[in-house]
């Protein structure tokens, strides 16, 4: 079996780094993907599907160095939906994507970022299936 899930959309939040207990960098951000569409009645329609996006290894320190709130970009990996209960014990859910590959769709002046040896829209950053810890 074999699944692969590509997602296009806005960063939420700056991403996060840290490192697990052996030393393995890890990164975490949120992705929102937009659909719009028209409904039968010809009225706008709107949904936004958030995903938490994870890094590891080099990719962890390529993502916790540049990928920053509002930027557009383009992840690929593999998905898997998570359920909880919230403080007020309801169901929610959650869309969580372990990157494999990411491509900046933003300019360095789209999203802020001007530093110097900052990636411009389209670079990719690609992981083997052997540096994911599991």
């Amino acid at each position: 079996m074999y699944q692969r899930v590509i997602i296009a959309g806005n960063v939420g939040k700056d991403a996060e780094m840290r490192y697990t207990p052996n030393g393995v960098p890890v990164t975490s951000f949120s992705v929102a993907v937009n659909r719009r569409w028209s409904s039968a009645s010809g009225e706008q329609q709107e949904k936004t599907t958030w995903f938490r996006v994870t890094c590891w290894r080099k990719l962890a320190e390529t993502a916790g160095q540049y990928v920053k709130k509002g930027m557009k970009i383009l992840v690929e990996g593999e998905v898997e939906a998570q359920a909880y209960l919230d403080r007020e014990g309801n169901a929610r859910g959650t869309l969580e994507l372990t990157a494999s590959t990411f491509k900046f769709l933003s300019s360095r002046q789209e999203s802020g970022e001007a530093g110097p040896g900052a990636p411009s829209g389209g670079d990719e950053f690609p992981v083997h299936e052997d540096d994911i810890p599991f």
